[in-house]
């Protein structure tokens, strides 16, 4: 049962939802010093077709307070996330960790403290 930051336990992932804390969620995720929000994804449509899916762009608000970020992928690992967000982590001098999602809430439970998550639950 991975945690995130020690406070966060993520019980369950399959393709569609997550379970966090016990409570299931049937959409992605956004992570912000241990608050859980929904990720708005419509900033990003404009780039679907360019893509073939909505990736993850800096048109969105992504919870950048954090040493290290944690985008989890999908179930596939399918989601696009845009170079410039890689480049806004390494001017901001955040550490980006992109993985499919069932392998990123591994990595947040082995080191949790000061990361911040964007989760994608389904491709």
């Amino acid at each position: 049962m991975p945690t995130l930051a020690g406070d966060m336990h993520f019980e369950r992932f399959a393709f569609g939802s997550i379970e966090v804390d016990g409570k299931t969620y049937e959409h992605d995720l956004v992570v912000d010093r241990g608050r859980i929000g929904k990720r708005r994804k419509g900033p990003s449509k404009p780039f679907r077709a360019q893509y073939g899916h909505t990736p993850l762009s800096l048109a969105e608000d992504i919870p950048w307070e954090c040493q290290r970020l944690v985008i989890g992928s999908g179930a596939d690992g399918a989601l696009p996330v845009m170079d410039d967000v890689a480049e806004e982590a390494k001017r901001r001098g955040v550490q980006l960790v992109v993985l499919p999602t069932s392998e990123a809430i591994e990595e947040l439970g082995r080191e949790g403290k000061d990361t911040n998550a964007v989760l994608h639950v389904t491709c």
